[in-house]
């Protein structure tokens, strides 16, 4: 923060933007905050976000250049965090948490990964 807008892009590789059987999206880590989910997509479209933080985030892919674009509008102080671009490879509808490795972390939208699966494809402050 103290720029109003950001843009984070990332990179993806070793799968396609367009394959159905991943989600990619987007979470932060503020310091001493539980994790927060922004957004995750689907390869054949389906997107879903944090209603919470919609009108603070905006989102855009090209699934030819296999890259996945998040912009912050109106920063603030409090949005100052390690933003990380996810790849969800198997992701079921739990209750309250996001799982990775049977750590929970508390998050608006409820996702589990497979076990093994590192779910950390790329890190940008």
């Amino acid at each position: 923060p103290g720029n109003p807008h950001k843009t984070l892009h990332c990179q993806v590789s070793g799968y396609s933007l367009t394959d159905n059987s991943y989600a990619t999206g987007w979470i932060r880590q503020r310091e001493g905050k539980p994790m927060d989910w922004i957004f995750h997509q689907w390869g054949g479209g389906n997107f879903y976000q944090n209603e919470a933080l919609k009108n603070k985030f905006s989102f855009s892919r090209d699934t030819s250049a296999g890259t996945v674009t998040i912009t912050g509008q109106n920063l603030q102080p409090e949005d100052t965090a390690v933003y990380y671009c996810v790849r969800y490879p198997t992701v079921i509808q739990t209750n309250t948490n996001l799982y990775k490795n049977s750590t929970a972390m508390k998050a608006k939208h409820s996702l589990r990964t497979e076990k093994d699966s590192s779910i950390f494809l790329h890190k940008l402050t």
